[in-house]
C-alpha cells in the first residue's frame, strides 16, 4: 500500500475514534434512565406504607426534555402531615437540571394528599426524602 495512503487512512481512523470520543458522553446519557429512590425516617417501620408514598410519587413522575448529566440526581424532602397532607416539598440537592429538579418536585406535590400516617408511627410528621437520579441504561 503506498505511503500516502496510508497516511490518509491512519487520519481517517483518528478522526473516526475521536469523534466517538466526543458524541459518547451524548450517546450514554441518551441510553440512561431515570431512577426514583424513597428513604424514610427509621422510626417508619411499615414497608407497605413505604410502598404507597414510592408508588403515588412514581406515578405522578413525568421525565421532562431535559436531563441531568449522568449519575447526577434531585433530592426532594417532603414533611407529610399525621393526616396525610403535604406539609412542605423542598429541593434539597439539585441535578443541575433546572427541568429535572422542576419534575421531581411536581412529583411529589402531585401526589399529595398521601394516606394518613400509620397508627403504629408515633411521630407527629414523616420526613421523607425521593431522589430522583439519571442512571446508565441496563
Amino acid at each position: 500500500m503506498p505511503l500516502d495512503t496510508l497516511f490518509f487512512r491512519t487520519r481517517r481512523v483518528a478522526l473516526v475514534t475521536l469523534l466517538a470520543l466526543a458524541v459518547a458522553p451524548v450517546a450514554l446519557a441518551a441510553a440512561g434512565s431515570p431512577r426514583l429512590e424513597a428513604f424514610f425516617q427509621n422510626e417508619l417501620k411499615d414497608s407497605a406504607y413505604q410502598q404507597k408514598l414510592y408508588s403515588r410519587v412514581a406515578g405522578k413522575w413525568r421525565q421532562p426534555k431535559g436531563t441531568p448529566a449522568l449519575g447526577r440526581k434531585t433530592v426532594v424532602q417532603a414533611v407529610i402531615g399525621r393526616d396525610g397532607k403535604l406539609m412542605s416539598a423542598t429541593v434539597t440537592t439539585a441535578s443541575g437540571s433546572k427541568a429535572w429538579d422542576a419534575a421531581a418536585l411536581d412529583a411529589v406535590k402531585k401526589a399529595a394528599p398521601f394516606a394518613p400516617l400509620p397508627a403504629s408511627y408515633s411521630q407527629s410528621t414523616l420526613d421523607a426524602h425521593f431522589h430522583v437520579s439519571w442512571v446508565a441504561g441496563p
